[in-house]
């Protein structure tokens, strides 16, 4: 389904024109498809990975028993029990890795040029930065409400290097570099948009000077997105719930990749993404509650939201 957008910013003159699918775009070019299909083998695996995320049990009693009442049996329950666990965790990093490796493809193909025309010209790879965007934020929720992750891990770690000291022979696949990376990963609240944020400003900075995908043209795409999204929920372009939910959290996710990438961030007067009409779209929608979570995105996990030149009332609307 399409909607013709006329999106006007704040303290900006030019209109926005742009046609968005996001229920049946299909890539077109061969290059489209091409930088689709790769992409498409990653985010094939978002589900399962939501999937596994979510239902992430944990090993919190067997790690206590095995801290209050210490033994060889409690101990080794603990360490079998955390193993399989870890392993659940190695492919949550092993994805952020490849999401990592596919994300600047799909900038070079959106940014390179006009970003507002490649968005209206490219609608399966918009949908596949939507997607993106959608992902990183379900996931980086899953794992915020579930403390057992980095309990599960620590814990991990610190019978490692007891077995270490001990001269054990160990036949693991998480080792110390890898659990040191894989600690760091997961010591971030909201892990995937870390990644996503770090891997876009090192492609960002690692290109030749002069040459690649500009700067401002990524901040565009993400502020083009925010604003088509935030104006398709607002008119009801969409009649399904999830649809727009999606469209919300691609929203949200394109704000905070946004603010952590310009030097100014999301939320000043200057910023072509009408922050207004955000927040009060999740505010507005379905009385708040589905979106709940996203408000709360904005408030804890950006960067510039209390910045001096933030306008008073965006802070408000966010308190």
């Amino acid at each position: 389904m399409g909607a013709l957008l006329s999106l006007l910013g704040p303290d900006h003159n030019k209109a926005v024109d742009i046609v968005l699918n996001f229920e049946g775009a299909e890539p077109k070019s061969e290059d489209e498809q091409r930088i689709h299909a790769q992409v498409a083998a990653v985010l094939n695996k978002g589900p399962k990975i939501l999937n596994l995320l979510t239902n992430y049990p944990g090993c919190e009693q067997q790690i206590r028993k095995a801290i209050t009442s210490p033994g060889p049996e409690n101990e080794e329950a603990a360490w079998n029990a955390v193993l399989p666990s870890v392993d659940q965790l190695k492919e949550f990093y092993d994805f952020s890795l490849e999401l990592e490796e596919c994300f600047p493809k799909l900038l070079v193909a959106l940014c390179k040029d006009q970003p507002k025309d490649s968005l209206a010209n490219q609608q399966a790879l918009a949908r596949q930065l939507a997607d993106v965007l959608d992902f990183v934020l379900r996931f980086d929720d899953a794992k915020m409400i579930n403390p057992a992750i980095q309990n599960d891990f620590s814990y991990y770690r610190r019978t490692l290097n007891r077995m270490k000291l001990s001269k054990k022979n160990l036949d693991l696949t998480i080792r110390d570099e890898l659990a040191n990376r894989m600690s760091l990963f997961f010591a971030y609240p909201t892990p995937m948009m870390n990644a996503l944020s770090e891997v876009t400003a090192k492609f960002l900075n690692d290109q030749d000077p002069g040459s690649g995908v500009p700067k401002d043209n990524v901040s565009d795409a993400l502020a083009t997105m925010a604003n088509v999204c935030q104006h398709m929920v607002d008119v009801q372009t969409f009649p399904s719930e999830q649809t727009n939910l999606f469209c919300l959290r691609a929203m949200t996710g394109a704000i905070i990749l946004y603010d952590h990438l310009h030097p100014q961030g999301a939320f000043n007067k200057r910023s072509p993404i009408n922050m207004r009409g955000c927040i009060q779209v999740l505010k507005n929608f379905n009385g708040g509650a589905p979106s709940a979570g996203l408000l709360n995105a904005l408030r804890f996990t950006t960067k510039h939201l209390n910045d001096a030149d933030t306008p008073a009332t965006i802070k408000q609307l966010l308190a």
